[in-house]
């Protein structure tokens, strides 16, 4: 009975609640756009709309590691992805301001894909390589700016306990702006929202900001070294028991 009324509240009480808060704050986030450009004021309103969430998940998280990162420098972050929740996760809980590379679908999606074209993040083609390729250099572009990168090289997320082998996508990005890549583990999200269910539940998570791994000097080249270096570093840290 425990469990039946659980699935109940997420089916009838989170699921709508994702939907009203995701509209709400997505039309705030389109009127603010119009009065800035920097996609700054929307990415605030993304930070208070995936706490809204989270929180309604009843969801407690806690970030370790974040104060490995240098305030002033643009990173490219790289992270395992379980759950449809890691998303607002990271809106609402990473330590740095910053823009999403992701498939060009979300883009579609009303409300959230108005968001995302405002706020300046970067969609991928992965069915059109020249799109895909085009969709590098422009992440290379916001990163040479000053702005952040935030991606799930595995390509999406995985159904099963265990990371797919990462795509070398973000170390040519992060090559091509000569800036480092942050590993971050997300630990407890599959617990929360296992893949294709639809039944939250409460607990917790964390996510673990790992050491930043320099570029400076490699070449186009190294990238699959490099990326395949992260995946080693973020596995280490999604494993372990405890981490700091």
């Amino acid at each position: 009975m425990r469990e039946f009324l659980s699935h109940a509240r997420s089916v009838l009480i989170m699921i709508p609640w994702v939907i009203v808060a995701t509209i709400f704050m997505g039309a705030v986030s389109l009127v603010c756009s119009f009065f800035d450009s920097t996609g700054r004021l929307q990415h605030k309103v993304a930070v208070t709309w995936a706490r809204m969430l989270i929180r309604g998940f009843l969801v407690k998280v806690d970030v370790i590691g974040a104060e490995r990162l240098d305030p002033a420098q643009a990173y490219v972050f790289c992270s395992n992805h379980f759950s449809l929740i890691d998303t607002p996760l990271m809106f609402g809980y990473m330590p740095r301001e910053f823009r999403i590379m992701a498939r060009h679908g979300l883009w579609k999606i009303p409300f959230l894909g108005w968001h995302l074209n405002r706020a300046g993040h970067v969609p991928v083609n992965r069915e059109n390589p020249r799109e895909a390729h085009k969709s590098i250099g422009r992440a290379a572009e916001k990163l040479q700016a000053g702005w952040s990168i935030l991606l799930f090289p595995e390509g999406g997320r995985t159904r099963e306990e265990v990371m797919r082998p990462f795509k070398p996508g973000a170390a040519y990005i992060a090559i091509a702006a000569g800036v480092p890549i942050v590993p971050m583990a997300i630990v407890g999200t599959r617990k929360v929202l296992a893949p294709s269910s639809t039944h939250l539940r409460p607990g917790r998570a964390e996510l673990r900001v790992g050491d930043p791994i320099p570029t400076a000097g490699l070449k186009n080249r190294d990238a699959k070294e490099l990326i395949a270096r992260v995946q080693a570093v973020i596995g280490e840290m999604w494993q372990a028991e405890s981490w700091g």
